[in-house]
């Protein structure tokens, strides 16, 4: 198999076309739905209208002028790739980022993996005995994320392909306000964007994961919730009152002494999360909340914000 041509028509680096033919092996891929089934499940992941019709109008049909070999092929073994990995937890990316301009195959190949891949990890939550209504709540993170790459102009995706190979392994649970992740010793918990974060939301969501995982996962010891995110950085308290659900939320957490994260920039993932830009100038954000108010300032100013490390007891 000629790597660098796959890669050099792909438009990526040919480690990286090397890295999924390592990672996926000989492993089996998995089908996608059938088209006329695929309108309905979009709607069950929150796929929202304009992205389910360019899905619909991309999808992978024998014969498609859109899918040239090397775009099948990687489809293929990107899906074996993440299957590889099924009940794991880690960071996983599915493949290569590609030049998503070209169409509606290369803009959304790793939804098709994705889509491919919902029956099989709905078969690994079945084994576990998890509701049917958790599954499809977890899985419908794929529209959220699809949602907030649209309003980001393509900003979003390249980070959110890898975060969605979570969800496709049966790494990580929406249980009421917030999802849940497995990992060694700690649960981790990550903030959608989806409603305020009152600590009633977020109590009622702790106690339902101290249920579930006991009962899904026996073999898995857990003693802590833990997070890592900005909303952690106590700067934050500087702008925002006590009775913020921010603040509110930091206060369950004790903070691990702050390192500088590789790889990872706080101020972008604060205007990520907050504006869903990443290219619009200070002066020119919104200011409608004080949450809005507090980030514009604090980077008008020169600072900058913090990824910070927390956890408290199960």
């Amino acid at each position: 198999m000629d790597f660098a041509a796959i890669a050099a028509r792909l438009g990526v680096p040919v480690e990286d076309v090397e890295r999924v033919h390592r990672l996926a092996g000989d492993g089996p891929s998995a089908p996608l739905p059938a088209r006329a089934d695929a309108p309905a499940i979009l709607d069950r992941l929150a796929v929202p209208p304009d992205d389910a019709a360019e899905i619909m109008a991309g999808w992978p049909d024998a014969g498609s002028p859109l899918w040239t070999p090397e775009l099948r092929w990687l489809l293929d073994r990107s899906t074996a790739l993440v299957r590889a990995d099924l009940g794991g937890h880690g960071w996983l990316s599915p493949g290569p980022a590609l030049p998503r301009d070209r169409g509606p195959a290369w803009r959304h190949l790793y939804g098709y993996t994705y889509l491919a891949l919902v029956d099989v990890v709905r078969g690994y939550h079945r084994d576990h005995g998890i509701a049917d209504a958790v599954s499809w709540a977890t899985l419908a993170d794929l529209g959220r994320n699809l949602a907030v790459d649209r309003r980001m102009r393509g900003e979003g995706w390249p980070v959110m392909q890898s975060w969605l190979t979570l969800h496709v392994r049966g790494g990580l649970y929406e249980l009421g306000r917030l999802q849940h992740h497995r990992g060694d010793g700690a649960i981790g918990l990550h903030i959608p964007d989806s409603g305020p974060l009152t600590p009633e939301a977020v109590a009622a969501s702790l106690d339902e994961a101290r249920k579930f995982f006991p009962r899904h996962f026996p073999d898995e010891r857990y003693t802590a919730f833990a997070c890592g995110s900005w909303l952690l950085d106590p700067q934050l308290r500087e702008y925002l009152p006590e009775s913020s659900n921010i603040v509110r939320f930091q206060r369950r957490f004790e903070l691990e002494p702050y390192e500088e994260p590789e790889g990872l920039d706080a101020d972008v993932e604060v205007l990520r999360f907050v504006f869903r830009t990443l290219t619009t100038p200070l002066d020119r954000l919104p200011r409608r909340t004080a949450l809005q108010r507090a980030v514009v300032d604090h980077l008008t100013a020169g600072r900058h914000w913090q990824w910070r490390q927390g956890r408290f007891p199960l």
